[in-house]
């Protein structure tokens, strides 16, 4: 009969056909554990990880310089408390994978190879997850650089990052879908306007309140790069907040009347965009893009793009613009074409000074 494990231990199989066998409590640091189940050595490792202590063994502690204890060191660091708060809620989700699944990974032992091969192989299926997970490793790597000091160097350059499927802009048969689902007056029709209309991300959205308003325009901060924006508001924007209801000091609240959080705002606007028939890669984020657009068929500059979708190069503006209507800016170029070459004064054909050019040969 199987030995049973103590409780909080599993047993993993790697490449090679061995056991491993790891310590977790609950959702805590997943620990490897030293030698085999009834040996002293694998006893000293588990009596040391439900004290708490898993830094005690000397097989379990491994290399002095673990990817476990660069994360550690990174989240006691100036570095993480410097992040904004959402910032560092993505950034815990993405360190907890990393410590979980590789957390006794040698820092100074890291090579390209390796990273591919253990770290990012098993994403080689999700390339959303894979980029991210490299992100995120990239980070402490160059924390491990540039404060600890513990290597000199990127082992993971060199590593290109996946491609992923890139937030398209809704197409106006989608848009117009959207507002025939919702109309004027529902939560789902303002929060749509302010999503169209002023081009901002969901972070800034369902942050907005009615004090951000004053004659005639909205102030933005934007979370994500602190860009202070003054947008006027389209006239279909005012159309949509004057039918809304305000009783709260924010615009957007949930059916208890409180304002939404980020992820309670995104599964608002998943059930209003899925309620209206339009396919799951119509994404919030692609109405930002669909402002970006419209702005761009309307024959709007980048820096006047910019001006409105908080961008502070011009790479992003253009980057939101790609999608462009290019049958209406193809009929703009042909037209200014056809304009120029109205206007153009050919040169005379005929010979020097106005003299038609003669003809070789004889007469008839």
């Amino acid at each position: 009969m199987p030995r049973k494990l103590p409780i909080y231990v599993d047993k993993v199989k790697d490449r090679k056909g061995q056991y491993l066998y790891y310590f977790r409590r609950g959702k805590g640091p997943r620990t490897r554990l030293d030698g085999q189940p009834g040996t002293d050595r694998f006893l000293a490792a588990y009596q040391a990880a439900m004290a708490g202590d898993v830094a005690r063994p000397k097989a379990e502690a491994g290399p002095d310089k673990t990817l476990q204890k660069l994360i550690a060191a990174y989240y006691k660091s100036d570095r993480y408390h410097d992040l904004r708060e959402t910032t560092r809620t993505g950034y815990t989700t993405r360190l907890n994978v990393l410590e979980n699944e590789h957390g006794h990974r040698s820092i100074t032992g890291m090579t390209r190879e390796g990273i591919e091969e253990k770290i990012l192989r098993p994403y080689r299926d999700r390339p959303g997850q894979r980029l991210a997970i490299l992100k995120m490793l990239r980070v402490l790597i160059n924390f491990a650089v540039d404060e600890l000091k513990w290597i000199k160097a990127d082992p993971s350059k060199g590593i290109r990052r996946p491609k992923t499927n890139e937030i398209r802009a809704w197409d106006e048969f989608e848009i117009a879908a959207l507002e025939k689902r919702w109309p004027l007056g529902t939560k789902q029709r303002t929060a749509f306007a302010l999503h169209l209309y002023t081009g901002q991300r969901r972070s800034d959205v369902h942050r907005m309140t009615w004090r951000d308003i004053h004659e005639g325009r909205i102030r933005v901060v934007s979370q994500k790069t602190r860009a202070k924006l003054i947008i006027r508001l389209h006239q279909n924007l005012r159309t949509a907040l004057d039918a809304a209801d305000r009783k709260h000091v924010a615009i957007l609240t949930t059916a208890y009347g409180q304002p939404f959080t980020v992820d309670g705002f995104s599964q608002f606007m998943r059930d209003a965009i899925t309620e209206a028939g339009l396919p799951l890669d119509c994404q919030p984020h692609g109405l930002r893009k669909a402002a970006g657009r419209r702005l761009a068929e309307a024959g709007c500059s980048a820096h006047e793009i910019m001006a409105i979708l908080g961008h502070k190069t011009l790479a992003e503006a253009e980057r939101y613009t790609r999608e462009a209507n290019q049958v209406m800016l193809g009929d703009a170029a042909i037209s200014r074409l056809e304009g120029a070459e109205r206007e153009q004064v050919f040169p005379d054909t005929s010979g020097p000074f106005g003299e038609s050019a003669k003809t070789e040969g004889k007469s008839a």
